[in-house]
C-alpha cells in the first residue's frame, strides 16, 4: 500500500503556535477505520499538551482528541463499521486488551495505553490527533454516533462530555439518595456539560463560580438550580455542608481546600480538571468529615457509547463556536481567556489545511 501523506496542523515549540505540517499515516491493519476527519473538539489539554506543560511533548504535536469522522475505509476483519458511516474517536486510541482493566471495561484506566495525542504506537511511530484531515485508528476504540445527534454538537462529548459522565453516573450509582445535590466547581467546556448531565440524571446541582458574571447562563441556559460565586464568603458560609459531592472542571491551580466545607459528611469532591501545579489541602478538613479527594480520567469505550445514546435519548445540546482552522491559534487564545461559551468546535473538512 501506498504511503499515505495528509495534512494536519502542529505546534513545533513550547509557544504552542499551530500551523500548517504534512505527515504520513501508519498503515491499515486489519482491525483499522481509516476516517475523514469532519470536527475536532478544542481542549485545555491540548494547550498544555501544546506548550509542554503536561507529560513530555514529542514535537511536532498535532492536537485534537475530540474527534468527529466519516468513514473511508476498512480494514479486512472490521465488521462493526461500514464505509460512510459518522463515528467518533476520544482521546484514547489504544490499550492492551489483556489486563484488569481492559476486561472490566475500564480500557482508560489500561497502563499501556496509547494516547490519541502525543501518544506512541508499538513501532515508536507518534500519534497525531484530529487537527488532521484524515486518521487510522483501531476499530475498539472508535465508537458509532447516533443518526439523531448533529455531528458538530457530537465532538464535546468524546472528551469533556465523558469526562463529566462517568464520575457522576458512578458516584449516583453508588448512592441510595433519590436526589443528589450536586457542586459543579467551574463552568467551562467540561464544567457546562456536567451540568447538563447532572440534571439530566435528575439531581439538584449547583454551579460553583468565582464570580457571577455567568450566573443568568446557568439558570436560563443550563438549566441549575443553584449557584455560588466562591469569592463571597458569607456566600460559602451559608452553603456550608450543603454538598453531596463536586465535581471539579478547572484545568488551573486553585485553591480546592475552600471548597471542602462545602461537603456534607462523607461528601467526595472528585478532580477531571488537569491541573499542570500541584493541588493543596488540609488533612484534618477531610478526617473530620470523612471526606474524599479522588480523580477520575476521561471514560471508557463502553461509558462513551453510553452517553452517546444518553444524550441522543434525552435530547440535550452542547454549547459550541464553530470555527474554522485557520482561527485556531486565536481560539486557543480566547479559551485560555474563558472567552468562550463553552466549547470551540474546529469544521476540519470545511477548513483550508495548507
Amino acid at each position: 500500500m501506498a504511503e499515505r501523506r495528509v495534512i494536519g496542523w502542529a505546534a513545533r515549540d513550547t509557544t504552542g503556535i499551530l500551523s500548517s505540517y504534512s505527515f504520513s499515516l501508519r498503515k491499515t491493519g486489519p482491525e483499522d477505520v481509516v476516517l475523514k476527519v469532519l470536527y475536532c473538539g478544542i481542549d485545555h489539554t491540548d494547550l498544555h499538551q501544546m506548550r509542554n506543560e503536561i507529560h513530555s511533548t514529542n514535537y511536532p504535536l498535532v492536537p485534537g482528541h475530540e474527534v468527529v469522522g466519516e468513514v473511508e475505509e476498512l480494514g479486512s476483519e472490521v465488521r462493526k463499521f461500514k464505509v460512510g458511516d459518522k463515528v467518533g474517536v476520544g482521546c484514547v486510541i489504544g490499550s492492551c486488551g489483556d489486563c484488569s482493566s481492559c476486561k472490566s471495561n475500564k480500557d482508560n484506566y489500561c497502563t499501556k495505553q496509547i494516547f490519541t495525542v502525543g501518544g506512541t504506537y508499538p513501532d515508536g511511530a507518534p500519534t497525531h490527533g484530529g487537527f488532521s484531515s484524515t486518521m487510522v485508528v483501531h476499530q475498539a476504540f472508535v465508537a458509532r454516533i447516533p443518526d439523531k445527534l448533529a455531528l458538530e454538537q457530537t465532538a464535546p462529548l468524546l472528551c469533556a462530555g465523558v469526562t463529566a459522565y462517568s464520575p457522576l453516573k458512578q458516584l449516583i450509582k453508588g448512592s441510595s439518595n433519590e436526589v443528589l445535590r450536586v457542586g459543579i466547581l467551574g463552568l467551562g467546556g467540561v464544567g457546562h456539560l456536567g451540568v447538563i448531565i447532572a440534571k439530566a440524571m435528575g439531581h439538584h446541582v449547583t454551579v460553583i463560580s468565582s464570580s457571577g458574571k455567568k450566573k443568568e447562563e446557568a439558570f436560563e441556559h443550563l438549566g441549575a438550580d443553584s449557584y455560588l460565586v466562591s469569592s463571597d464568603l458569607a456566600e460559602m458560609e451559608a452553603a456550608a455542608a450543603s454538598l453531596d459531592y463536586i465535581l471539579d472542571t478547572i484545568p488551573a491551580f486553585h485553591n480546592i481546600q475552600a471548597y471542602l466545607s462545602l461537603l456534607k459528611i462523607e461528601g467526595r469532591l472528585v478532580i477531571v480538571g488537569a491541573s499542570p501545579q500541584p493541588l493543596q489541602f488540609i488533612a484534618s478538613d477531610l478526617i473530620l468529615g470523612k471526606k474524599t479527594i479522588g480523580g477520575s480520567f476521561i471514560g471508557s469505550m463502553e461509558e462513551t457509547e453510553e452517553l452517546l445514546e444518553f444524550w441522543a435519548e434525552k435530547g440535550l445540546k452542547t454549547m459550541i463556536e464553530v470555527v474554522k482552522m485557520d482561527y485556531v491559534n486565536k481560539a486557543f487564545e480566547r479559551m485560555e481567556r474563558n472567552d468562550v461559551r463553552y466549547r470551540f468546535v474546529l469544521d476540519v473538512a470545511g477548513s483550508n489545511l495548507h
